[in-house]
């Protein structure tokens, strides 16, 4: 982010519990834990409260807050204050006020993640963007934090109010720009696509850390970077891949979905991930080891509905069965045995992806037998 907000070693997490929430919020917890942990920082302590609805000033209750503020002042060692939701800019200063503390919130958190991960021109351009529109509305709440910081993305002339539409002005500019390249960037992608129409394209798309990366490489015989972290990678890697009988198709990893990805973040990757529409087959590569697989299935479906992918052929691939008792395998293959396009694996380990490619030639067939295809092989 062009504002650093250092993550302290040890943090709070505050977490909401609504109505419509109480039956998934340990599941929410769990996953800004593992989140935190790959900023580099470590929940120490968990504070949850229910309400109806999250307090339209402070999230929280306000007096819910001033206990957290006593706790707060009780153990100097503790830092930030992570919250588990969305926080809106005013939200976001009062809590802060309160708590005299850092306060940041789940899309806060992502969005640094996703700044030191991207590697690619187009990510880069991407999570800027995103960045910035998180930024734009927060201005006056990070002003102690530009006014200490030196070659960012503007520079700061004075404190005032006047200065203050200066910075607005200049980042309003940045927005606008960075959005001119990344329409260039798509039209690029747009003449790539016509140059490979006729040919069997295929998207790897997953819950983060579901393994999308190890799997391609796998099949692509290719060294992608590849991490046990959450958004190891945002660059979309496209690969060739050998499928069998002389036949090569191209292969496309994504980044990985979450559930309630930040909505700056969404509109920023969008151009990125509506590729997926216009490949052939999709993968759902799903960690067979997460006890909640069918919610996070439920999370990719959601997500390529709203990115308008319908009408699509979808093949879903437990990954990692290498890592979970035989039994339990067993019980999970009865479960989807008369369904063809489930499909179970272990790519780290290369376990059934002979099988895998077998099923792509399979699909690549059946496509090429249809009147309205005529797909070519890369070899």
């Amino acid at each position: 982010m062009k504002v650093r907000r250092e993550i302290s070693k040890n943090c709070v997490l505050l977490s909401l519990i609504t109505p419509e929430k109480k039956d998934e919020y340990k599941s929410s917890i769990k996953e800004m834990k593992a989140l935190t942990q790959t900023r580099g920082g470590k929940i120490v302590k968990t504070i949850t409260q229910k309400r109806g609805h999250p307090d339209p000033g402070y999230f929280f209750g306000k007096g819910k807050l001033k206990q957290i503020k006593s706790f707060l002042d009780k153990y100097p060692k503790i830092g930030n204050v992570i919250v588990e939701g969305f926080l809106s800019p005013t939200q976001q200063r009062n809590m802060e006020k309160l708590l005299e503390t850092t306060v940041i919130d789940r899309e806060e958190l992502i969005l640094e993640i996703f700044s030191k991960r991207a590697k690619t021109r187009e990510a880069k351009l991407q999570v800027e963007l995103a960045e910035y529109e998180y930024l734009l509305p927060r201005l006056r709440n990070m002003w102690p934090h530009l006014s200490r910081q030196a070659g960012g993305g503007f520079k700061l002339r004075g404190p005032g109010e006047t200065q203050l539409e200066m910075d607005k002005q200049v980042i309003q500019k940045r927005i606008s720009s960075l959005k001119d390249k990344i329409e260039h960037v798509k039209k690029v992608r747009k003449q790539q696509r016509k140059r490979r129409k006729n040919l069997f394209t295929v998207s790897i798309v997953g819950y983060t850390n579901a393994g999308k990366s190890t799997l391609l490489t796998q099949l692509s015989n290719s060294d992608l970077y590849t991490e046990d972290k959450l958004f190891a990678t945002l660059d979309t890697s496209t690969k060739r891949v050998y499928i069998g009988e002389g036949n090569t198709i191209l292969m496309s990893d994504t980044v990985g979905f979450i559930k309630n990805l930040p909505p700056h973040l969404f509109a920023s990757f969008k151009s990125t991930l509506e590729e997926i529409k216009y490949n052939d087959l999709i993968i759902i590569l799903i960690d067979v080891t997460d006890d909640n697989y069918r919610k996070k299935i439920k999370v990719v479906e959601k997500v390529l509905k709203e990115l308008g992918v319908v009408d699509k052929k979808l093949v879903y691939v437990f990954n990692k069965i290498d890592l979970i008792p035989k039994d339990k395998l067993k019980l999970l293959k009865q479960k989807f045995q008369d369904k063809e396009n489930y499909l179970f694996i272990s790519a780290l380990k290369k376990t059934n992806l002979d099988k895998f490619r077998n099923y792509l030639l399979k699909v690549f067939k059946k496509f090429n037998r249809e009147d309205k295809y005529n797909y070519q092989s890369l070899d």
